[in-house]
C-alpha cells in the first residue's frame, strides 16, 4: 500500500545553507526520529537502519539509501530507499526535494515521498499511518529548523546521540485525537435539518 506525503515549510536561512543540510546524510538523519547512519558507501549510497517501537514490539528495518539525483543548480534533489525489517516485512520510499529562495534570505522546501510499507506495522491502517508519518515530518522540519535557524555551534549538537526508536503510541493518540476533534467540528458545522 501506498502511502504519499507532500510538504511544503519555510526556514530563516539561506539557499546554500539549507541545501549543504539536505545532501549532508549525517546533518539529515541526525532529524529524523529513530534513523541511524550506519555506513557511508559512497558519496550518493549510505546505509542505516530506522526503529519504530508500537507498544512492547521494536520493528526495525535496517536498509539503503541512494541519491538518484542531485541538481544544484536547480537546488533538487531524488532518492530511493528501501528497508527489510527483521520480521519479514519491507519498506520502499521515493523521495524528491526542491529548494526556492525567498524574499529576506528565506528558504521554502517542497519534499513529496511515496512510501510502501509491509509488515506487521500495516495492521495499524493506512489512515493510522498517513496520520503518524504526518507527524513525524513535523518533527523532522522542527528539528531541521531549529538547526539552520541558530548558530552553527548550537545547532550541531547531540547529532552524535545514540537515536530513540519511533514512540508510535504518543503519535497514534496525537493522530486519533486530531481525527476526533475535526469529526466534532465538521458535525458543529453542519446545519441543522
Amino acid at each position: 500500500m501506498a502511502i504519499e506525503i507532500r510538504e511544503t515549510f519555510v526556514v530563516e536561512a539561506p539557499i546554500d545553507k539549507v541545501w549543504r543540510f539536505v545532501i549532508d546524510p549525517q546533518r539529515v538523519v541526525g532529524c529524523m526520529p529513530g534513523a541511524e547512519l550506519d555506513e557511508v558507501v559512497d558519496d550518493k549510497t549510505f546505509l542505516g537502519t530506522v526503529s519504530i517501537k508500537v507498544g512492547a514490539v521494536t520493528a526495525r528495518y535496517a536498509g539503503r539509501v541512494q541519491f538518484t539525483s542531485v541538481d544544484e543548480r536547480r537546488h533538487a534533489v531524488e532518492m530511493v530507499a528501501e528497508g527489510k525489517e527483521t520480521g519479514g516485512g519491507t519498506a520502499r520510499a521515493t523521495m524528491s526535494s526542491s529548494l526556492q529562495s525567498l524574499a529576506d534570505g528565506r528558504t521554502e522546501v517542497t519534499t513529496e515521498a511515496s512510501i510502501d510499507i509491509t509488515g506487521r506495522i500495516m495492521q495499524v491502517g493506512r489512515g493510522m499511518i498517513q496520520g503518524v508519518s504526518h507527524q513525524l515530518f513535523r518533527q523532522f522540519v522542527a528539528c531541521a529548523k531549529t538547526r539552520l535557524e541558530t548558530a552553527d555551534a548550537e545547532a550541531e549538537t547531540a547529532v552524535d546521540a545514540k537515536p530513540e526508536p519511533i514512540r508510535a503510541i504518543p503519535l497514534v493518540a496525537n493522530v486519533t485525537w486530531t481525527a476526533i476533534v475535526n469529526a466534532v467540528r465538521r458535525l458543529l458545522r453542519r446545519p441543522s435539518t
